[in-house]
């Protein structure tokens, strides 16, 4: 009988995790499960992971130490616990993961969590522990259940005002630093007529406000139903025909596929939001070419020219690595120039974290930690700078904000600018899943205070 067992999936990492976490409780549904809150009254614990940086990874581990005591607790109870890594870190280290915490009964890839609930009748029914880290010929979207028929709608004060959808997963660039194409594998765009019907169950749920997912999302080129395949402009466009949806978002792009039909989509389709995510990760062509990024400074630069010409109101965000295998002072410098001349709304900054098996990790020339350290400070006083610059910009400014949640005190609301900036202000919950006008009052470092103006 549906719900009668409980599923608690808790996420690391980035935004297509948090999608491909939604799916793997929707996944367990059918099979009599509904997601908990609660570790302790959970028959199956799924850590959803990332393997990006070393201490996402670590965080993992650290979180299994916990679970120990939480599963001899329910099996003392005479409960049983099937706790399973799922992910990225999980197609890395699956052997690892077993060898360091036997706490773990099940290990499952990004590219088999639609297998999940075999395997987790398996592990029960066989008392053993399972690896599944393969990359499967199937096609695990078309797998999945049905989303409107998995989670049907909410009722109103319930639906999410914004939802993820994941339509290209994996990568081909193969930047020296990366892992996601040992994790993630090769480059692979989802059917258009899926993502439509993907897209509609989600609108019907109340959604208003989708954001495209892949790891290189501007690479898209899904089948058609013409025959042919698409763009990511070409299924913008389709995306945004769609009745209810108001508001458009993709991440994370990369340069070399930044297409003028994509520039093109940021001038003419109205609801794709001004604001765009384009990693360009150090301002030193030499480093550049270390990393195998496919672009030059002198590229980049003209790219931004283009698109601030096709939306001269774009909010440009961006990812940076400090502290690559040999960078010197020099070249560290060049990166802040480019920041400096670009003028960021919003980045996200790291130091260089080897990660195995990939080629920079084999580099000699690895720098100290404390250097990597100074430098990342040094970075984020700069990129924290462009940030309070744009956002005290906004300041007197009415700009319209899709309410998401209310807030942490009684009467407050929280919602995105078209800038994907946090919004703050007071007014009614009947407001949650709107896009209303608001006056921007304050701007602090992170986030918008202001009045509605209109409802």
């Amino acid at each position: 009988m549906p719900g009668t067992k409980k599923v608690f999936v808790k996420t690391f990492g980035c935004q297509m995790n948090v999608y491909d976490s939604e799916r793997i409780a929707e996944s367990l549904i059918p099979y009599g499960f509904t997601e908990t809150d609660c570790l302790e009254e959970a028959e199956v614990i799924v850590l959803n992971t990332c393997h990006i940086r070393e201490k996402a990874a670590e965080k993992v581990y650290s979180e299994l130490g916990r679970l120990r005591q939480v599963k001899e607790d329910r099996r003392a109870s005479g409960k049983h616990t099937i706790v399973t890594v799922a992910g990225c870190v999980a197609q890395a280290e699956g052997a690892e993961i077993m060898a360091r915490s036997t706490v773990v009964d099940l290990v499952v890839g990004p590219q088999s969590y639609h297998r999940l609930p075999d395997l987790v009748f398996r592990a029960q029914s066989e008392s053993r522990r399972i690896v599944d880290t393969n990359f499967p010929e199937d096609d695990k979207f078309a797998s999945l259940p049905d989303r409107s028929i998995a989670r049907p709608a909410a009722p109103h004060s319930a639906r999410a005002a914004s939802a993820f959808l994941t339509v290209q997963e994996g990568c081909d660039k193969f930047c020296t630093f990366c892992v996601v194409p040992y994790t993630r594998g090769m480059e692979f765009s989802r059917p258009v007529d899926s993502l439509l019907d993907e897209a509609r169950s989600l609108i019907s749920r109340g959604v208003r406000e989708l954001t495209l997912l892949g790891q290189n999302v501007n690479a898209y080129h899904g089948a058609g139903p013409d025959g042919k395949d698409w763009s990511l402009a070409r299924l913008i466009g389709a995306i945004a025909r769609l009745d209810g949806l108001e508001r458009l978002r993709y991440t994370t792009s990369h340069p070399h596929d930044m297409s003028d039909d994509l520039i093109t989509a940021h001038r003419d389709e109205e609801k794709l939001m001004p604001y765009l995510h384009l990693p360009f990760q150090s301002g030193s062509n030499r480093i550049l070419a270390a990393m195998n990024r496919k672009h030059t400074v002198a590229d980049y630069l003209r790219l931004i020219d283009k698109i601030r010409a096709a939306r001269p109101d774009i909010a440009l965000s961006t990812d940076v690595i400090v502290g690559f295998p040999s960078e010197t002072e020099s070249e560290f410098q060049e990166t802040l120039q480019l920041i400096e001349e670009v003028g960021f709304a919003q980045a996200f900054s790291f130091k260089y974290s080897p990660r195995p098996g990939t080629p920079a990790a084999k580099i000699d020339e690895q720098l100290p930690e404390e250097v990597k350290s100074e430098r990342l400070h040094r970075l984020q006083a700069v990129l924290a700078f462009e940030t309070s610059r744009f956002n005290e910009g906004c300041v007197g400014r009415v700009i319209p904000v899709l309410f998401e949640r209310r807030g942490r005190r009684a009467g407050q609301l929280v919602g995105r600018s078209p800038y994907l900036q946090p919004v703050h202000a007071d007014g009614a919950a009947d407001l949650v899943g709107r896009i209303i006008p608001v006056e921007i009052s304050q701007a602090g470092p992170n986030s918008l205070v202001g009045v509605i103006r209109a409802a």
